[in-house]
């Protein structure tokens, strides 16, 4: 089974970002209830909120991409953010200060129902590597037609597009749309038109690979279409970002929360307490700077270390919030 892609810039840091930490969906909000996380509650007594960021659930970049977008500097617009040009620049295919515009495509499958049709769960299709370059080589004389060019990434099944096309096209995340009718994720609008086609070339010529006879035959879900996240452009005179300035992201809620599974998102939130949550609280308690952001559907909350001195240490220990109301507001 293919795990999920790491957001990229992930890497160990004295900022922890937990995408998922709260979740609006009815399994998650029931689990949410008898959630116990000492070494949060811990944390949310000695840090005081910094910044919130509260949008509309229906925005394209959720608050964990937003939040990581700003912790590294990184620009764009709802829908803009370039994660696979910076991608493109980590990886060599494109070089610092170039302006190209890229995107992230991702193969899945889509499950069509009485009136509408949904995406399934991209993380758990599982395309080995074989599968994503036999598709791959098949793909890209589509694309090239409309002056899209495709290249492989490490993660079978997710590929890196470079073309105009993508400069000023505003995408869902996966995460957003992820077991979600696609309807609500892909507005009609005239930039849309061009990967629209695309998208049917690409159902037509899927139907017949005989990657999906195979994967028909093994009782996995058909590889029947793709979609498109991560796209534009990185502004020409921004230098490549330090791994070392990038948050730790915690990855662990992702896979139940999109399932709303709630025993397993609190199961998981338990590891991520003892876990990553222990080590922040410890590295604060060694006097070390240390942030914490909590992200949900709606919105994302940044927590700092509060200034020192006894009436705020009052004012944190008598008009502090259980972790349960946080992450519900999340």
């Amino acid at each position: 089974m293919v795990s999920p892609p790491a957001l990229p810039g992930a890497s160990a840091s004295s900022h922890l970002l937990i995408p998922f930490a709260g979740r609006g969906t009815p399994g998650c909000l029931a689990a949410l209830a008898d959630l116990r996380l000492p070494h949060l509650e811990a944390l949310l007594a000695r840090l005081t909120l910094a910044h919130e960021d509260a949008q509309p659930p229906d925005t394209l970049s959720p608050p964990h991409e937003r939040a990581l977008a700003d912790a590294l500097g990184l620009p764009g617009t709802d829908g803009c953010i370039p994660w696979a040009a910076r991608e493109a620049q980590q990886a060599g295919l494109a070089q610092a200060g170039a302006d190209a515009a890229w995107g992230v495509l991702t193969l899945c499958h889509w499950e069509v129902a009485i009136d509408e049709v949904v995406l399934d769960d991209p993380y758990g299709i599982a395309i080995d590597a074989a599968e994503s370059d036999t598709l791959l080589a098949a793909a890209r004389p589509f694309f090239e037609e409309d002056g899209i060019a495709l290249h492989a990434t490490a993660t079978p099944g997710r590929w890196l597009a470079c073309g105009e096309l993508l400069r000023a096209l505003p995408t869902a995340s996966l995460d957003r749309v992820a077991g979600q009718p696609i309807s609500a994720w892909s507005p009609q609008t005239e930039a849309m038109r061009p990967w629209r086609k695309l998208q049917n070339e690409m159902q037509m010529l899927l139907y017949t690979q005989r990657v999906n006879d195979e994967r028909m035959t093994r009782g996995v879900p058909s590889i029947n279409s793709f979609w498109v996240s991560g796209t534009g452009a990185l502004p020409p005179a921004r230098a490549p970002q330090a791994a070392t300035a990038a948050p730790e992201v915690a990855e662990s809620l992702r896979r139940p929360a999109l399932r709303d599974d709630g025993a397993a998102w609190a199961e998981a939130w338990h590891v991520l307490d003892a876990g990553a949550c222990a080590r922040l609280l410890a590295e604060h308690q060694r006097g070390a700077d240390v942030t914490l952001t909590l992200c949900g559907d709606r919105g994302a909350r940044r927590y700092a270390p509060r200034s020192r001195g006894f009436g705020r240490w009052l004012k944190g220990l008598f008009g502090r919030q259980p972790p349960s109301i946080v992450l519900e507001a999340l």
